[in-house]
């Protein structure tokens, strides 16, 4: 049986982001390691998942995976612009949705490339960086 797990790693591992819609629950939360407000509802947490995946795409692969439950921590490197990036992903389902994402990010040269460059992206798809 293929968890919301799964579904989200081959995603990345793949670099596409199609069916990530359907996986994610219609209040599911999102929290950004730049923006210091949650943000609220399928389609901003779709919006920053789906520019998250075109920003962290160079050599991005999980090193690390815990998962207990409906709760699982995912360990990922990349890199940007020459900057090794190293995050964690922390994602809670609920009934096989994508209910809770909370992405964090070292070092601090990352996190300013992060802020950056999803900037960017989200300018080019219209949404609209919550800060």
């Amino acid at each position: 049986m293929t968890t919301a797990f799964d579904r989200w790693i081959r995603m990345m591992e793949v670099g596409s982001h199609e069916g990530l819609w359907e996986l994610l629950d219609p209040d599911c939360v999102f929290w950004s390691p730049v923006v210091h407000t949650p943000q609220v509802g399928r389609p901003i947490s779709h919006a920053y998942l789906s520019a998250a995946g075109e920003v962290f795409h160079d050599g991005f692969h999980y090193t690390r995976t815990v998962v207990q439950g409906d709760q699982g921590v995912f360990e990922f490197e990349c890199v940007m612009d020459g900057i090794k990036v190293n995050g964690v992903d922390m994602i809670t389902i609920r009934d096989g949705l994508i209910v809770d994402f909370k992405v964090m990010v070292r070092p601090l040269k990352a996190i300013n490339m992060v802020h950056q460059k999803m900037m960017a992206m989200l300018e080019k798809s219209k949404e609209p960086l919550k800060q």
